[in-house]
């Protein structure tokens, strides 16, 4: 007999759990996920979960410590309930990008984030375009990481921009096989922004390797926080000679002054998914995909034990 499946959610993303749950033909389970008056994170499942194959709809975004904590304590009420499995499922990872030691006495946090999941009682892990591949190497279970490229691909080549004029671009030297797939979707060419950082939180553009000019410059990457990447990227586009100026990222993570930048930059538009609450006013250069399809088809596949790699074929 087949487990029965069950959807759950803490505060991270209701929204996108009730669209994963509609997707397919079932409801949100039953949970209560408060705080006690000092703060603490108060949880409850308020349904049976007896031999149930549950799944944990949370991405671990801003507030990230908040969040985690919602999740850790999920799965430990819904492991004490007698849960037969449970799969956390993390549309966007955080502490990804802490994935190795840059410089000297700084913690490896996306390992240790891993590992306090993995101490929670989890199962196995369904992820989206994690900040870098290895960390599915963290985990000492099973991860599933799915990547938002057939969306985003499938939205730009609506727009049918002949091939001949479009270029795709990465913003950096470590998302060119990101960008280099996209491009060849895409049938455009390619171009690598040389970016030289000056501190972990800016970078300073340097110039464009590849031939932009007269083009359609679409920067890929896999997330935009504060945005000051992504605009000195289109601004050095815009400076070789681009026509216009397009983004997509897979997380639209949007801290800080980002809104603003992304507004006052050259920026045509941004495309992200909505692996990440959108909570930003005046966000009229943003175009918000859904995942929730590509999630629910993952995690019915997990349900019945089929082939996730099949849905990237």
């Amino acid at each position: 007999m087949v487990a029965p499946l069950k959807l759950f959610s803490g505060n991270a993303h209701p929204a996108l759990a009730k669209e994963i749950a509609k997707e397919l033909g079932t409801t949100v389970g039953e949970a209560s996920v408060g705080r006690f008056p000092d703060g603490e994170v108060e949880v409850k499942i308020a349904e049976n979960v007896r031999g149930a194959d549950c799944f944990i709809i949370q991405p671990t975004s801003y507030p990230a410590n908040d969040n985690l904590m919602e999740l850790l304590l999920m799965v430990d009420a819904l492991r004490r309930a007698s849960a037969w499995r449970i799969t956390a499922v993390l549309p966007y990872f955080g502490y990804g990008r802490q994935d190795r030691k840059a410089e000297p006495r700084v913690p490896i946090s996306a390992k240790l984030v891993s590992n306090i999941i993995r101490a929670s009682g989890v199962d196995r892990v369904l992820t989206m375009d994690l900040h870098a591949g290895q960390i599915q190497g963290f985990f000492d279970i099973p991860v599933d990481h799915l990547y938002a490229n057939p969306v985003l691909v499938g939205y730009f080549q609506k727009k049918k921009i002949p091939s001949e004029t479009l270029v795709v671009v990465s913003p950096d030297a470590g998302g060119v096989e990101r960008a280099r797939a996209f491009a060849k979707r895409l049938e455009s060419g390619l171009a690598i922004i040389d970016k030289r950082r000056i501190s972990p939180r800016e970078a300073n553009v340097m110039h464009v390797v590849g031939d932009v000019k007269g083009k359609v410059a679409l920067i890929i990457d896999d997330l935009v926080d504060t945005g000051g990447t992504l605009v000195k990227a289109a601004q050095a586009l815009v400076d070789a000679g681009a026509t216009r100026v397009l983004a997509a990222a897979a997380h639209g993570v949007l801290a800080g002054p980002a809104i603003d930048r992304l507004n006052a930059s050259p920026v045509e538009e941004l495309v992200i998914t909505n692996s990440i609450p959108l909570n930003q006013k005046d966000a009229r250069k943003i175009r918000v995909l859904s995942v929730a399809p590509l999630l629910a088809e993952a995690i019915q596949r997990i349900h019945v034990e089929r082939s996730i790699s099949e849905l990237f074929v």
